[in-house]
């Protein structure tokens, strides 16, 4: 009972999450064109300070256990990487291309907790993340451009998010608090991205800081969910719920920039929603056996 209401608030946060990190890209965007370096560190700057007020208001403040630092630390390390090759691959791909990559990193969550956690994922959960997969390659549509050295780094990007999201289970599985997980990783960002800010710095309208300030505090609000959601639910049950950032992208994207997806699209979107509903049923059906 407690491993199935554990798998539902897994399920949840990590659609929450999704959500969260649609919105910190819609936010991105609508900044426009400023250094990547600087989109990162305001990325990650908000999602510090918000974290710091959390722990300063909570009962054991900043208190880190003493076993929660390497995996604190490979979570930010891996955390911090992927998110630099990620946004340097789209810098040089197409939107479409550096996304396809980028959802790599639920497979590699899957592929490492095997190794990381000894988290074993069974026929079933390799067949809905690889279907979730094709699902997201019909919406995304990558082109030949994925056959170079920046798509190379866009997959890279994808395994080490994957791999700090393994390191971000093992940790909260041993009890560290949430906020204290975000601030390491915030930190540490902040701190590998603050000298090349300085030195590539655009000056930026109100507007656009402005945006930049709401797309920060929506990376928190997915830091939050997707920490809370490997706590609670090994990769193998939840990483396919991860692809309806696709779909809340498609969205965000129709209502704010009028993008309206094709028919493959509205094809990939039912894969994903249907894979993901044949996906929540088998767990249901496993707990209920178990």
């Amino acid at each position: 009972m407690i491993k199935e209401k554990n798998s539902k608030l897994g399920i949840i946060h990590i659609l929450i999450a999704a959500f969260g990190f649609s919105l910190m890209t819609l936010f991105l965007k609508l900044a426009g064109d400023l250094p990547t370096m600087e989109k990162a560190f305001f990325r990650n700057i908000v999602a510090l300070f918000l974290s710091v007020i959390m722990l300063s208001r909570s009962k054991e403040k900043f208190h880190i256990k003493k076993q929660s630092y390497p995996s604190l630390f490979f979570r930010s390390f891996f955390g911090t990487a992927g998110l630099i090759a990620n946004f340097w691959a789209i810098d040089r791909l197409g939107l479409a291309d550096a996304n396809m990559l980028n959802k790599m990193s639920p497979f590699f969550a899957m592929l490492m907790s095997i190794f990381i956690l000894k988290e074993i994922p069974d026929k079933v959960e390799w067949f809905s993340i690889i279907v979730a997969f094709l699902g997201a390659v019909l919406i995304v549509k990558p082109s030949a451009g994925l056959a170079s050295l920046p798509a190379f780094v866009g997959l890279f990007g994808g395994f080490a998010a994957g791999t700090a999201y393994s390191f971000v289970r093992r940790v909260t599985r041993n009890g560290e608090r949430g906020p204290v997980v975000v601030m390491c990783f915030s930190l540490f960002s902040s701190m590998v991205t603050l000298p090349f800010m300085i030195i590539y710095w655009v000056p930026m309208s109100l507007k656009q800081f402005v945006f930049l300030l709401l797309s920060g505090t929506f990376a928190m609000i997915g830091q939050l969910n997707i920490t809370a959601a490997y706590s609670y639910a090994p990769a193998a049950e939840i990483s396919v719920y991860d692809y309806s950032q696709v779909l809340f992208a498609a969205i965000l994207g129709f209502f704010f920039f009028g993008e309206l997806p094709d028919l493959l699209s509205f094809i990939g979107y039912g894969i994903i929603i249907g894979i993901a509903i044949i996906k929540w049923h088998y767990t249901l059906k496993i707990k209920a056996k178990s």
